[in-house]
């Protein structure tokens, strides 16, 4: 039998938020033995945990002496550290599983008092892999918003004017930040608010992570990438499109039916038992096919900066970037439950830019259900 161990806040650690599905800003202990969730936290958590979480045995820390230890002057961030010892030694527990970011001075620590903990990422990932209802409910809602927001963005590039190379707007340029700020807002009214650097980029702006900035082309493709989050659930959405105002070339065409083309062979083979990698490699197939480089076509030591020069995509929930990984490391077969983004594209090219689309996929127990609701016009 296995025993997980955790240890921190849930707003920082995914892993907490999803066994202890509320925000907890301060450390506490959680260790799942079994079918037992034993927790150590502080008398202002305890009666929150327990609505959540009602099976949970739950020890407070005044219970194994944190404030005596405060008393005799320990510092605070030493006397949570005993004290989670104490409740571990008070359960049992002489060995258990943790993942790579458990904090150095608890690992330390209990280490030193001769708890055995073994570093094993997939076997936590694997506990948040299968949503919960409640995880499920939340990322369709910050789909929701998603779509609203990519809305919010293309009214704005649709309705501009084209002028000497650039769009205007209300008598001025059209800007990634006018656009940015339309599109969160828009997200933070549908409840899910998106961070400040979701990507407006085009070939005047962005490249790789970078948010984009400053006036956007006409007759050129300008994409969109965001990623809300849901406030109840604490649970990500992310979707990519790209839209071009004014003419729209025959090579920037051909680009959206490639990008499409891939999309599309990832998604009719997204079900239980399929890897990431086999995923990308439908994709990168369509893309080489269409004459742009991708990750396996480079050469050693050479570092892409255009054509499919990135993976497939990845998992979303309690993370925007999470497990199971859509690209050369994608060894995970896909399980019914997870939430995947596919995101195939072809970007960095001189002068243009490039194109990318992006879909929310749920995989079920037959096939895929795509959460995104929103079309791939140019």
């Amino acid at each position: 039998m296995t025993t997980i161990l955790l240890y921190g806040d849930s707003a920082r650690y995914p892993a907490l938020r999803h066994e202890i599905p509320i925000d907890i800003m301060d450390p506490f202990l959680f260790v799942a033995r079994g079918d037992e969730a034993l927790v150590l936290t502080s008398t202002l958590e305890s009666a929150r945990i327990a609505a959540v979480l009602p099976h949970a045995q739950i020890l407070n820390v005044d219970d194994v002496g944190l404030l005596e230890l405060l008393g005799e002057g320990v510092p605070a961030e030493d006397a949570e550290v005993e004290v989670a010892l104490r409740a571990l030694r008070h359960w049992g527990i002489e060995r258990a599983t943790v993942a790579p970011d458990l904090p150095v001075a608890v690992a330390d620590r209990l280490r030193e008092a001769g708890i055995a903990l073994d570093i094993d990422a997939r076997t936590v990932q694997a506990r948040r892999r299968v949503k919960s209802d409640a995880e499920l409910a939340g990322i369709r809602r910050a789909q929701r918003a998603a779509d609203a927001g990519m809305a919010a963005g293309e009214r704005l590039i649709r309705a501009s004017e084209r002028r000497d190379g650039l769009l205007h707007h209300a008598g001025e340029p059209l800007t990634a930040e006018a656009v940015r700020d339309g599109i969160r807002a828009t997200c933070a009214q549908h409840g899910a608010p998106a961070p400040p650097d979701v990507m407006v980029v085009s070939a005047l702006s962005g490249g790789g992570h970078d948010p984009g900035s400053g006036p956007l082309p006409s007759d050129l493709p300008i994409t969109i990438d965001i990623w809300p989050r849901d406030e109840e659930s604490a649970c990500w959405a992310d979707m990519t499109r790209t839209f071009v105002a004014g003419t729209i070339s025959d090579e920037v065409a051909r680009l959206a039916e490639v990008v499409r083309e891939a999309i599309e062979a990832a998604r009719a083979a997204a079900r239980p038992g399929v890897t990431g990698r086999e995923l990308y490699d439908l994709a990168a197939d369509v893309v080489e096919r269409g004459g742009h480089p991708t990750q396996r076509t480079r050469t050693p030591g050479e570092q892409l900066t255009s054509g499919f020069y990135f993976s497939l995509g990845h998992g979303v929930g309690l993370e925007v970037h999470e497990p199971p990984y859509l690209g050369l490391a994608g060894k995970d077969e896909l399980v019914a439950g997870d939430v995947i983004a596919v995101e195939p594209g072809i970007e960095g090219l001189e002068g243009i830019g490039g194109v990318r689309f992006e879909d929310l996929l749920l995989i079920t127990e037959s096939g895929s259900e795509t959460l995104t609701d929103y079309p791939y016009d140019l």
